[in-house]
């Protein structure tokens, strides 16, 4: 039984404070590691305020103007020739097998890309969002986690979920919202979620996952704060630079160094939020630019070299980790070579020839084959035994999932409280007779048992 001590935290005898635990002292709270700093002296040399720390008084007034300071480097390992450029390194820190893999699962991801905006073009399917050029940043950033890390995505993750063990068979089931879908048919395609690979649901509204990343991050430094014996985990949480110019973005990158969250951040800066591009979005260096002015350790990374993102985010995660926990934010520069979805015609508002030549000269997939090939691991057989083969498995499971029946109407109305409410039995049963008094309009065979389901 929990002693009256263990319940102090409750009673206000002593409370956290990023992590700190402070104990009270009067009116004040004081701990070992902070302390409110002095008033401003005379003739002291720098700011002192709380407000701003370390910054030296000048009798000069100048106004700071961007377009003076230079534009932060963005990190890479391996060129757009598949050429080593960073030998202080190991440029795969991986097996040569582990990297065929990688390789395999952006082969995947272009396949599926592929075949389902085909698939939506024929009706087969109400819609799809293709991650065509950013294939290496879900799979070379998700190498770097480990399974019990937690993740949040956006809608151009599906390396991230099929390198984390989300099978192509659920994949589909979702992108068809069959009765095998995780989320019962009750999310549109493309709004993947397991938990089994601990992974959130994606949700449509534009930047919601990052202020509940940044709560997740926090909660999972409280639970090691309560059971030190519990394995450190971070939060990762992805999102496109047209998110970032959500407030909600803004928010959360406030909350997670505040809180010093352990949470990485990743942006996904593809060109175009939708049809607005970048030098539309913001005028500032890009998205990379907005973590320094939170206080958050930021890198800018080449998002077409996959063995760059990765490193970049292994030190990321080891960072978020270290003391007392810290966000960190990356932001994976790369091109967004598809339409934003198949509601959406990119050649309205950028060249196609632009587009081409971006898929020509540069792209994480070819970028990479390049280095397999030229270190002996890979060649043109190889190359299309691997893509005859991955299509045949993909095809197999686009035709079983197409032929699985919808989820039980039911459904409706399940899961919103733990038992079904008076109020929605009656709404099932007002629909069960609207469905029986006009059952041409309302075709329910293809729904998993029929109108039975709306039985009592």
């Amino acid at each position: 039984m929990k002693t009256r001590a263990a319940f102090r935290p409750l009673l206000g005898w002593c409370r956290y404070r990023d992590g700190v635990l402070l104990r009270r002292q009067g009116l004040r709270w004081a701990s070992d590691t902070w302390a409110p700093g002095p008033a401003q002296k005379a003739g002291a040399e720098s700011v002192n305020f709380p407000g701003a720390l370390n910054s030296s008084f000048t009798s000069m007034m100048k106004f700071h103007n961007p377009a003076e300071v230079t534009a932060m480097p963005t990190y890479r390992i391996m060129d757009a020739d598949g050429n080593i450029v960073d030998n202080t390194r190991d440029p795969q820190s991986a097996s040569d097998e582990d990297v065929i893999q990688w390789y395999k699962t952006m082969l995947t991801v272009s396949i599926v890309d592929l075949i389902m905006f085909d698939a939506q073009r024929q009706g087969r399917t109400s819609f799809y969002m293709v991650s065509a050029g950013e294939e290496g940043i879900a799979v070379g950033s998700a190498s770097a986690l480990t399974p019990e890390d937690v993740c949040f995505l956006q809608y151009r993750e599906q390396g991230v979920l099929l390198h984390r063990g989300f099978t192509l068979k659920e994949l589909m089931s979702q992108l068809f919202s069959n009765k095998d879908d995780n989320g019962k048919g009750r999310n549109m395609p493309v709004h993947y979620g397991c938990s089994r690979i601990n992974v959130h649901t994606i949700s449509s509204p534009l930047g919601t996952q990052i202020p509940q990343a940044a709560g997740a991050a926090y909660a999972l430094k409280m639970q090691r704060l309560i059971n030190p014996n519990v394995p450190p985990r971070v939060v990762a949480c992805y999102f496109g630079e047209g998110a970032a110019s959500e407030g909600d973005f803004h928010a959360a990158l406030n909350i997670a160094a505040t809180k010093s969250c352990p949470i990485v951040f990743v942006c996904r800066n593809n060109g175009f939020a939708i049809s607005t591009a970048s030098i539309e979005q913001y005028k500032g260096d890009g998205i990379a630019s907005r973590g320094m002015g939170y206080g958050i350790d930021t890198i800018r990374v080449d998002g077409n070299d996959i063995f760059a993102v990765r490193e970049v985010m292994r030190e990321a995660r080891k960072r978020a980790l270290e003391g007392n926990c810290k966000p960190i934010l990356v932001e994976a520069m790369s091109y967004r070579v598809s339409h934003h979805s198949t509601s959406d015609d990119s050649f309205a508002y950028r060249a196609k020839r632009e587009v081409e030549e971006w898929k020509r000269r540069d792209n994480p997939i070819t970028r990479l084959r390049k280095w397999m090939e030229k270190k002996g691991i890979w060649d043109e057989d190889k190359e299309k035994e691997a893509r005859a083969s991955i299509r045949k498995e993909v095809l197999r499971e686009f035709s079983a999932a197409e032929k699985v029946k919808k989820p039980a109407i039911r459904e409706m109305f399940t899961d919103v409280y733990e038992e079904i409410t008076p109020e929605a039995r009656e709404q099932m049963k007002q629909l069960k007779e609207i469905v029986e008094k006009y059952p041409k309009e309302y075709d329910l065979s293809v729904h998993e048992g029929g109108v039975k389901t709306l039985e009592q």
